[in-house]
């Protein structure tokens, strides 16, 4: 079963926010998901531990470097879809999950210092895609972005993407108080109450639109893939 990791090496990229919408998502289509939490700070077991957190999503706390690859392929074994959010750093725990991903998504924020992390990243699952002798593929998802107003330097961190052929998706994870409220209250986006948060509507066709493209993905192979033969 497909497993997505969620990998950047900087801190507050938006990783947690994006691995929980995506599996609650999933989980609300049918799906059975295992979200593994590799994160010291354990973001999405708090999530996870609050009331709401559907019936299909098995949460698994931060598994170290010598369990994490056993994790990802035990719970492969038991559910359809397998994500793991992992730590804002660089680790081993962080390759080994990357070496054994069907799809690695980069979270990124539209700044400069963000795109710089974001090919750190992309450099980590070349090395992975060496060293295990195998096609990992990913893409770069912009987050914390206005659904109305694209600063020019997003214009051009997403041109300087494009110019080097580093697969983005069309969906943006946008700023909504929505996503905060999930860390804050639990449960999922249609549970919240929208007369205590603002435009849940607008975060709930977000979300859905980049779980459709991550699917998407999945099955057409539409990204970059690294294999052996063409990492560097």
């Amino acid at each position: 079963m497909p497993t997505i990791v969620f990998a950047s090496p900087k801190g507050g990229a938006g990783k947690s926010t994006s691995a929980v919408i995506l599996a609650a998502e999933l989980a609300r289509s049918g799906a059975q998901v295992t979200l593994i939490d590799a994160d010291p700070n354990h973001p999405v077991t708090q999530w996870a531990n609050r009331p709401g957190c559907p019936s299909a999503i098995t949460v698994v706390a931060a598994s170290s470097e010598d369990s994490i690859i056993d994790t990802i392929l035990e719970a492969a074994q038991r559910t359809a879809f397998v994500i793991v959010d992992l730590e804002g750093t660089a680790s081993m725990t962080v390759a080994y999950a990357i070496s054994r991903a069907d799809l690695v998504i980069i979270p990124t924020q539209g700044s400069q210092l963000d795109a710089a992390e974001a090919a750190k990243a992309i450099k980590l699952i070349r090395q992975q895609a060496k060293a295990f002798d195998r096609s990992i593929p990913y893409a770069v998802v912009f987050t914390r972005t206005s659904p109305a107003i694209k600063p020019r330097t997003y214009r051009h961190i997403r041109r300087e993407f494009l110019d080097h052929s580093v697969p983005t998706f069309d969906t943006e994870i946008n700023e909504r108080d929505a996503y905060r409220a999930l860390f804050s209250f639990g449960g999922t986006l249609e549970s919240l109450d929208p007369a205590q948060v603002s435009n849940v509507r607008g975060a709930i066709n977000n979300a859905h639109s980049f779980a459709t493209e991550v699917v998407g993905m999945l099955r057409t192979g539409n990204t970059a893939s690294l294999s052996a033969e063409t990492a560097t």
